[in-house]
């Protein structure tokens, strides 16, 4: 018997009857099913949790290595909230898409119990994507210092441009002059990055890109460098504190904060289903190949 574990941080009224149909057709097929106990609060209100279902207010998933899954609903954010959740324990994550645009949630609603046949019948891959590992003098970061998508640094509010100095391997890359620098995963390649100019990279590609946010030199442009370099930074700037982000958490460093990154040591797993392959997401997400120039409302 397989157990999962279902995740979700909103789960809107329309979107209950995807949920509710989640939760019966996993009983269905006799898997065990645990929900922590937030994702409860945000259920309960929509939908009936059978009895079957056990609640619990907090999972290691460390020292849970009998969980065969963790079922994250909603969209890119909530697949990098639960990739955070999971940490280096190498639980597969089946990304149900409940929000639009869903890159990483992959797998529409729709197909919630297509999707389920296919995991029972192991007619599904796991595609492992690499993160980054972050590390400074000044300690941010200190509880999960690892990124799925990407780091950046970037000025606070209103202030004039920041100055970038950037190492690698210890060999001076370049003074960035802009208003801030993303250093992006293959995975974050269409995140933040691809909005600034970035490339999109394959997912398993062995790579990082540097991407410059607003950069004062119009030479300057985005660089794909391998994920075996240490990258250093240091920042100047007229303002005394910055901030610096991974994924979606933030932290205010300053010009005496000397940060690094490089890449994780272990990967986090996504469940891809035969079919459902990164070119397909591009070509349906950026509706690559169709004029909508002759579109006609």
């Amino acid at each position: 018997m397989k157990h999962i574990v279902i995740f979700a941080k909103i789960i809107e009224a329309d979107q209950a009857a995807f949920v509710q149909e989640l939760l019966d057709k996993c009983l269905m097929v006799g898997w065990r099913v645990t929900i922590p106990f937030q994702t409860y609060e945000v259920a309960q209100k929509w939908i009936t949790i059978p009895q079957e279902v056990e609640i619990i207010d907090y999972i290691d998933f460390t020292k849970e290595s009998g969980i065969d899954f963790l079922f994250s609903l909603g969209g890119d954010g909530t697949l990098l909230e639960a990739s955070m959740m999971i940490g280096a324990s190498g639980i597969p994550i089946v990304g149900i898409n409940l929000g639009r645009l869903g890159f990483l949630a992959s797998i529409e609603k729709r197909y919630i119990v297509q999707t389920i046949d296919r995991l029972v019948a192991s007619d599904y891959t796991i595609e492992y994507r690499s993160l980054l590992h972050f590390s400074s003098n000044e300690g941010q970061f200190k509880s999960y210092p690892y990124a799925l998508n990407d780091m950046t640094i970037i000025k606070r509010d209103h202030s004039s441009m920041i100055v970038i100095h950037v190492m690698m391997n210890g060999e001076f890359l370049n003074s960035y002059w802009a208003d801030g620098l993303i250093i992006s995963t293959p995975t974050g390649s269409t995140g933040y990055s691809l909005s600034c100019g970035g490339p999109i990279l394959m997912p398993t590609a062995e790579n990082f890109i540097i991407t410059p946010i607003a950069p004062h030199n119009m030479s300057v442009r985005p660089l794909v460098v391998p994920d075996c370099a240490e990258l250093e930074f240091t920042i100047e700037g007229r303002a005394e504190n910055f901030l610096c982000t991974l994924d979606s958490r933030y932290e205010v460093i300053s010009h005496s904060s000397r940060i690094s990154v490089r890449k994780a040591s272990h990967t986090i797993g996504l469940v891809r289903l035969h079919k459902l392959t990164f070119m397909k997401t591009m070509r349906d997400k950026l509706q690559w190949g169709r004029d909508l120039r002759n579109y006609k409302k």
